[in-house]
């Protein structure tokens, strides 16, 4: 798909981490351009470098592009969404308020294609991973329908928690898994925060990341949900149970995995289907899109968060120390990056696949 003209993108919390990493994914996009960054009233007014000060928490550095891009206020809605075809929504609010600014730029005609959690659950919001349930993108007339518009919609993405293992469960459907257990070791950017800011995280673990375990267990239920009516309906399998702990990493979600099968796969069908699992994303060639969604890798120490997490420029997912297990069917361990794959590059592939099958375009 060739763009004649890119499409004019805004980014509402801009100089959060997930804004910042928005930001340094869209450099150089080949569809889309940043014209407009909005944030919190105490950063409108000022640039964009001097918004976000030394707070600037990507490794590369901040794009020269937007250096001096003006800090709207995210809550003048027609304003920011005046100047744009289309934005980003990784605001730090409250749900509820989350919810009513969303719908809010949605209103003005204006696509949102949000991080957060607050519309994950509301039943004609699609919640989608590109390469598992595009088909969900399928409720969006519902939802215009809804809210009055003609081109104005919300879409998410699911949480980070889930990348690594629900994608490699889709994998394995025609097995039927119908029972899961998943522990997670989360990075601490999944907090928004790097060790600088967070200096009890080092040498440390937390046992709890609030909310985490029910988005763990649910959100991967409403990806292989089905459209009834005018909005989406969960999955019943398999049923998952979770622990999701905070560990001492900047980026990369961890998680050790135990399956049970009502049909027994082999080892090598498993790898198989692992290795031949891709979907949309994939078949479009989309700029954001990893040629290869999942990598199964044979060594006993590996997926290791230093070695793979940047796999496919942190969109896809590694895979490794697959087994029998005595109690369980199988086992194995799953590494995604938390704020490409997980957070902005999750969004951002699925802002493509809007665009690609024609819900985003120009204004």
């Amino acid at each position: 798909m060739e763009m004649k003209k890119k499409l004019r993108v805004g980014i509402l919390g801009a100089t959060g981490m997930v804004g910042q990493r928005f930001i340094s994914l869209l450099e150089d996009h080949p569809w889309y351009q940043v014209v407009t960054v909005a944030a919190s009233p105490r950063s409108a007014g000022k640039t964009y470098e001097e918004a976000v000060g030394n707070r600037w928490k990507m490794s590369t550095p901040m794009p020269e592009a937007v250096k001096d891009l003006v800090v709207m206020n995210v809550n003048e809605v027609e304003k920011v969404a005046s100047g744009v075809d289309f934005v980003f929504s990784a605001v730090d609010m409250s749900k509820e308020e989350i919810k009513a600014i969303e719908e809010a730029y949605a209103k003005t005609e204006t696509p949102v294609v949000s991080n957060n959690s607050a519309h994950r659950w509301t039943p004609d919001v699609p919640m989608v991973v590109p390469e598992i349930n595009p088909e969900h993108f399928q409720v969006i007339p519902f939802q215009r329908e809804r809210l009055g518009t003609k081109k104005g919609f919300i879409a998410v993405k699911p949480n980070c928690s889930i990348q690594s293992y629900a994608p490699v469960l889709t994998a394995w459907k025609e097995f039927e898994p119908y029972e899961v257990v998943a522990t997670t070791y989360q990075a601490i950017s999944g907090a928004g925060k790097t060790f600088k800011d967070w200096p009890e995280m080092v040498e440390n673990i937390i046992p709890y990341i609030g909310g985490e375990e029910e988005k763990s267990e649910q959100e991967p239920l409403r990806l292989w949900g089905e459209i009834k009516d005018s909005g989406i309906v969960k999955a019943q399998e398999p049923v998952i149970t979770c622990q999701c702990i905070r560990v001492p990493v900047l980026n990369g979600h961890t998680a050790a995995v135990f399956v049970k099968f009502r049909k027994k796969p082999t080892k090598e069908a498993l790898i198989e289907r692992l290795a031949a699992f891709k979907g949309l994303p994939q078949e479009l060639n989309l700029p954001s899109a990893p040629k290869q969604f999942i990598q199964y890798l044979e060594e006993d120490n590996r997926p290791q968060v230093t070695l793979d997490v940047d796999y496919e420029k942190g969109m896809g997912i590694s895979v490794g120390r697959l087994r029998e297990d005595t109690v369980y069917d199988y086992k194995f361990v799953g590494l995604s990056h938390n704020t490409v794959r997980g957070a902005a590059g999750g969004a951002l592939l699925c802002a493509e696949l809007l665009t690609a099958q024609g819900y985003i375009e120009a204004k």
